[in-house]
């Protein structure tokens, strides 16, 4: 048996739809249980076993007597023995426990099958109708028929041995001769659609009977000696609009029951008879007679027997064949064309489904040849041997669904024949190019496709997707046809529905975008796209009648799409796409936001080729869009982000005027969060104002990453200053009109507490508080550099959700955007905020590292705005609690520095003179230690003017204070006297702001009111001059250093252009680069000495360590490429040990660095030397190290290593080689420049939580000696000169 034949197999196994909607519960097969459960003793009560065995008595003694008896005394006792066998059945809750009960079926089948014999007997077919029915029924009385029929029927239900004993009796074949009877002589009219109960119960049992029968092949077997079958098909066939109606689909249900069960000896018996050769010439007279979904009944039945019998045997099959029996389906299948959808369909879909099988019914293979076209995907594989055994192999089955699908326009004739076409494909794939290469219906359908309903269209072009995404196979003839199709647009949904097909294969791979600009695909689309820009051009952004609606428009923004899905990826289909001139043409389409996603995807693409056209028309259509298109200001804004993301794009970025574009964003919301909201800001939620806020500067903040030359023009054109004056005329920022005497505070808040607040809605905050806050956190991970980073945005997304109205101001919750939305869990401000890369590289850093510090002086401008108007008290605690967490920000002595260097001195002077005029203010304290500090590390002459001028005005309020005020201090916990003497960095260790009663200067009774603040300005002096910084080891102040933090990026470091260079004898002179005249020799003829002093902040983790690199030296000879590095001094982590290196490797990234065992050392001495010194490095202090290498004869040299003066170690080894890499001879006019790193270079990058300082470094052209080494080590880190008549302090 073939694989064709067991898909027919197990198609019977699972029923058809028609067979679901007929079968019923007893139309289970019991065959495979030989014993139901409830037939054992054990689970009936003792009462109802004692009747069954007194009942099995009582058939024991009739089996006894039987054989003396008469038969008409032997029918009488087993006819009185069966209502007491159904009365005991009824009392024991529908169990049978019989010992006899085989004997008892057969005895009891027999007596039917004799009773039925009898009453058929010399009757008219009309006669014995009336006569079976006068029998089998119960009408009042229980006539001895009835309880033949139903005893049967109980026991037929039981198990497969009293099935076989009811078979063997000969009722088979005389139930199916009452069948035919009852189908093919229906009664009157009257009488034959009004069925009582009795009538309906005796239909049931009947056809219960027959269907568990003929499961059995011996139940069919038993069929064939009656000569019935053949009739009651014929009949079927042919009689159906004449034969009974309430019988026609009880004989469906057995017809199709012994369909599945035919034998050898069953198909013989209808071959020999013609049985299906009369059925079909019959059914093609019925075809043009009755409805079609009579016809589509009958045609089933029919169809049956010729696919069930395929499995044993293919003469039915070629039977139905030879008599015309594809015309037949075809001639049937085209008339169920308009049918409602609920009328025949479960036959029509049954004849569709058995027409599909019937495609795989055949003997051999289909042998065909065909050209697979390339380019193909590569994960295509097609295997010519390969074969399954589900391949198509009758092609006549085929064509008829093609032509079905080709002359009807049938929504559901059409949409089933694209389904069975898929179901073949699914088969086996082979299928489809078995099919193609003859047939080509997929081909010959796209000619029609257009004429066909709008769903159809929709399943066949996802069909013709398949081939590409479920093969990824590539039809290249098909696709040629569809891009004609679309060329031709014939009718728009098809055309649209074509698009969105090959838009779903273009996705599918990178390929296609070759594909589909080589066959012109790309082209048309761009005419296409520019013949619609121009009639929106000319529509000047109003919508012509009937243009741009419904289907039309939406295959514009299908067009889109697809350009853009062509030239992602693909720079070639860009240029093609900027060559057509098609950039002012995509601009247009920027404006409508039905094509503004694909328009600006398109634009990306132009920035790979053109970063500085990209800019421009991005950021003019930013200038250029009106207050009220907020929707299209945030799509660019999201786009640019997108571009922003690469380094590369930040200078065209600048060069665009991208900064001055985005704050004329800020500048154009002026008064847009100001209460109540005036203008047209008054129907635009404050949530989309702040969402705007927030990607604006977003975009400023990715401009600025890392980018020294961007973040310097930011700060020197002052776009800083003018970025704050932006946001403080927003509206939700006031200034105080005259400054008043502070009120008590019960309690503070921190600035975390406050967002925290903000996000929870914990608290009822007014509408601006909330606004400001926003805007605060943004500018603070501006700050912090994560802004602009996307995880942001998402971590607020997820943490938040709706945020409830505020009673007072009445400000509307807006799902869509995550600035009023409530957080599900608040969370700490250090883990909320705190935004990191990867789970590996997050470690923990005391202190914030401040990336825009720039964007601090913009905190300390917004500053004096924190406050409203009759919400003096919230105004008073959000300004201390702002104040603090700026102080925080520059709690380390690197955040001083760098805040000292972008002006947060003068900007705290000028911005916040009132707080520093008037001592009883609640901002004087705090913003004069956060002064303090930063003077501390650095201060110009003109602010200190400034400061120390503002400690003699005589600006005092006149008002006499008669008792001490109560002011908030935003000071540190454990401080002492407000910053005012200020101890170590480690003492301040809470950030919390406790409310604390500070007496002012002017009340002390020996201070003056008028020299309060001259004598607080005194004391600032006193605190700014003050060491702030103990080491271990000595009290002086730290040295000069440069900080290498591996955490950000992973690289960073000194670059040293030229070290020496040689020159060849020929060589020109103006090479040379250094200072002095001449050429300096290389290597060293007496060998070289490495001095620094360094200090590590912090290790990297040891599963990421990342090196020290003290110096690496690099040489590269002229007219060559490759760069070598001949000397290496590093401080190894992993091993704790000093590494030197006079090996000669190529200067190349890390991942592609050569293993060490490749180059080979001809040298008796080692290139390489470790020396430990894990434990005299201390994390926090500063330390002297010293590397000499003396000249030996012979190219080697020897190696010392101290630490702080002390041996680490000494050790021979190779000296550096005269040319660098296998160069053995140097050409008279090249030269060798050698040029130097100290830390890490980008080459290296790897990033890790390595943080460590380089102080004074010297690199002599000798080997210093021990003493002078010792001298070194006693000048200290804080030396930096040129050991020139150095003099020693005495200790």
């Amino acid at each position: 048996m073939d694989k064709a034949a067991e898909l027919v197999c197990q198609l019977e196994d699972s029923p058809c739809k028609a067979g679901q909607k007929e079968q019923s519960l007893g139309d289970v097969d019991k065959s495979e249980v030989p014993e139901q459960p409830a037939n054992r003793k054990d689970k009936l009560p003792q009462s109802h076993t004692l009747q069954w065995e007194i009942l099995g008595k009582q058939f024991v003694e009739y089996e006894q007597v039987a054989p003396f008896l008469i038969p008409e005394e032997q029918q009488r006792r087993l006819l009185d023995f069966l209502p007491l066998f159904l009365k005991t059945w009824e009392q024991s809750g529908e169990a049978i426990v019989f010992p006899s009960i085989q004997l008892l079926a057969s005895e009891v089948s027999k007596l039917l099958t004799k009773e039925i014999k009898r009453t058929l007997n010399g009757k008219s077919a009309e006669e014995a109708r009336l006569a079976l029915e006068h029998l089998l029924q119960q009408k009042g009385e229980v006539k001895d028929g009835y309880l033949l029929l139903k005893s049967v029927y109980l026991l037929s239900q039981t198990d497969l041995r009293t099935m076989w004993s009811i078979i063997a009796s000969g009722l088979p074949a005389a139930l199916l001769q009452c069948l035919y009877l009852f189908f093919t002589f229906p009664l009157k009219k009257s009488s034959d659609g009004d069925a009582n109960e009795d009538e309906i119960e005796t239909q049931e049992m009947l056809v219960e009977i027959m269907l568990s029968m003929y499961r059995e092949e011996q139940g069919v077997e038993e069929l064939l000696a009656a000569d019935k079958l053949q009739s009651l098909i014929i009949a079927a066939a042919s009689l159906w609009d004449q034969c009974s109606h309430s019988w026609k689909v009880p004989t469906g249900r057995v017809l199709r029951t012994i369909s599945k069960a035919q034998t050898k000896n069953s198909i013989l018996y209808l071959q020999a008879v013609d049985c299906i050769k009369i059925a079909v010439q019959n059914l093609f007279k019925l075809t043009d007679t009755l409805p079609a979904c009579d016809v589509c009944e009958a045609v089933s039945i029919v169809l049956c027997f010729v696919k069930d019998s395929y499995p044993v045997s293919s003469a039915l099959l070629t039977e139905f064949e030879s008599n015309d029996g594809y015309q037949l389906l075809l001639k049937v299948l085209l008339r169920c064309e308009g049918l409602q959808q609920n009328e025949g369909d479960p036959y029509l879909d049954e004849i569709l489904d058995m027409l599909t099988c019937l495609t795989t019914c055949g003997k051999t293979e289909l042998k065909v040849s065909g050209n697979i076209v390339h380019p193909q995907l590569p994960q295509f594989d097609y295997e010519w041997t390969r074969s399954s055994g589900m391949t198509v192999k009758n092609l006549q089955a085929f064509q008829v669904l093609q032509s079905i699908f080709q002359k009807s326009n049938d929504q559901h004739l059409c949409g089933t024949i694209l389904g069975a076409i898929g179901t073949i494909w699914a088969w086996d794939t082979v299928n489809f190019f078995l099919l193609e290469w003859t047939l080509q219906p997929i081909n010959q359908f796209i000619d029609i496709i257009h004429l066909k309903p709008h769903p159809v269209q929709d399943q066949f072009f996802r069909l013709v997707e398949s081939i590409v995404l479920d093969m990824s196979y590539i039809p290249h003839e098909i696709l040629k046809k569809v891009q004609y199709l679309i060329k031709e647009n014939v009718e728009p949904f098809c055309t649209l529905t074509a698009l969105q097909c090959l838009l779903s294969i273009t996705r599918k791979d990178p390929l296609f975008s070759d594909i589909f600009r080589d066959s012109g695909l790309l082209g048309l689309l761009l005419a296409l796209l520019r013949k619609q820009a121009k009639i929106l051009r000319k529509s000047a952004g109003i919508p012509l009648p009937g243009l741009e609606e419904g289907t039309e428009k939406e295959l514009n923004a299908v067009m889109l799409k697809m350009v853009a899905a062509l030239t992602v990826g693909c720079v070639r289909n860009t240029v093609v796409l900027k060559d057509y001139g098609m950039v002012p043409y995509i601009k247009i389409f920027l404006d409508d936001e039905c094509y503004r996603g694909a328009t600006l995807s398109i634009l990306e693409q132009l920035s790979v080729i053109n970063y500085e056209e990209y800019m421009s028309i991005v950021i003019g259509a930013l200038c250029s869009s009106t207050q009220g298109e907020l929707h299209l200001k945030l799509d660019l804004l999201k786009s640019l982000l997108r571009i922003l993301n690469s380094p590369k794009s930040h200078s065209a970025f600048r060069t665009c005027s991208g900064f001055n574009g985005l704050l004329s964003l800020l500048s154009d919301m002026e008064g847009a969060l100001q209460e109540p909201p005036h203008g047209l800001w008054a129907a635009v939620e404050q949530n989309c104002i702040l969402e705007l806020v927030f990607y604006t500067l977003q975009g400023i903040t990715a401009a600025l990453h890392l980018d020294p030359v961007n973040s310097n023009f930011f700060q020197r054109n002052g776009l800083f200053e003018k970025m704050a004056e932006d946001l403080g005329s927003l509206g939700c920022f006031c200034t105080q009109r005259e400054w008043q005497i502070p009120l008590s505070l019960e309690r503070t808040r921190t600035f975390a507490e406050f967002l925290d607040a903000t996000f929870s809605s914990s608290e009822p905050f007014p509408a601006w508080l909330k606004n400001c806050i926003w805007i605060l956190s943004f500018l603070d991970h501006m700050v912090k550099g994560t802004l602009h980073l996307e995880n942001y945005f998402k971590e607020i997304n997820s943490e938040m959700g709706e945020v409830s109205r505020d009673d007072q101001d009445g400000v509307q919750a807006h799902r869509e955007h995550p600035f009023c939305a409530k957080r599900q869990a608040v969370e700490s401000h250090a883990s909320a905020y705190q935004i990191w890369g990867n789970s590996e590289e997050r470690w923990e850093m005391r202190d914030c590292v401040i990336v825009n510090p720039g964007a601090v002086c913009v905190m300390v401008r917004l500053l004096p705005k924190l406050y409203k108007e009759g919400h003096s008290q919230i105004s008073q605690e959000i300004q201390c609690a702002v104040t603090d967490h700026i102080q925080s920000l520059v709690k380390s002595e690197k955040s001083r520095q760098v805040m000292c260097g972008s002006g947060l001195l003068s900007t705290i002077i000028t911005s916040c003179q009132d707080a520093f005029c008037h001592e009883n203010h609640p901002l004087h304290l705090p913003l004069t230690r956060i002064f303090e500090k930063l003077a501390s590390q650095s201060i110009e002459p003109d602010v200190l003017r400034q400061f120390l001028c503002l400690g003699g005005s005589s600006s005092v309020p006149s008002k006499h204070i008669t008792k001490p005020t109560e002011v908030l201090s935003c000071k540190e916990s454990g401080s002492s006297k407000a910053g005012l003497n200020e101890g170590s960095e480690g003492v301040a260790a809470d950030n919390k702001t406790t409310l604390q009663t500070v007496v002012p200067l002017s009340n002390s009774p020996w201070v003056s009111k008028g020299s309060a603040l001259a004598l607080q300005t005194a004391m600032s002096l006193i605190s700014m001059t003050s060491p702030r910084n103990l080491q271990l080891h000595s009290s002086a102040l730290a040295p000069s250093f440069v900080e290498f933090d591996m955490s950000m990026e992973g690289y960073g470091c000194l670059y040293l252009p030229t070290l020496a260079t040689v020159l060849g004898p020929s060589a020109e002179q103006s090479v040379s680069g250094g200072i002095g005249i001449g050429s300096r020799l290389f290597p060293p003829s007496s060998g070289l000495t490495l001095s620094c002093w360094f200090l590590v902040s912090k290790f990297g983790v040891m599963h990421n360590s990342h090196p020290l690199r003290f110096l690496t030296i690099v040489r590269h000879m002229s007219r060559t490429e490759q760069e070598f590095v001949c000397f290496s001094v590093s401080f190894s982590p992993q091993d704790c040990s000093l590494v030197i290196s006079t090996e000669e490797v190529e200067f190349q990234p890390l991942d592609i660095m050569e293993p060490e065992g490749e180059v080979q050392n001809l040298s008796p001495f080692p290139e390489q030397v470790q020396f430990s010194c894990g434990k005299l490095l201390i994390t926090g202090q500063w330390h002297h190290l010293t590397v000499t290498v003396a000249k030996e004869a012979k190219k080697n040299c020897i190696v010392s290593a101290f630490i702080n003066g002390q041996l680490l170690g000494s050790a021979k080894m190779r000296y550096f080689q005269v040319l660098p890499g296998s160069c053995i001879s140097m050409d008279p006019s090249s030269f060798v420049d050698v040029y130097g790193y100290i830390a890490t270079p980008r080459v290296w990058k790897q990033k890790s939580s390595l943080i460590w300082r380089l102080g004074p470094t010297y690199l002599f052209e000798e080997a210093i000696s021990v003493e002078t080494m010792e001298m070194i080590n006693k000048l200290g880190p804080q030396y930096c000169s040129n050991f020139q008549a150095v003099q020693l302090q005495e200790a």
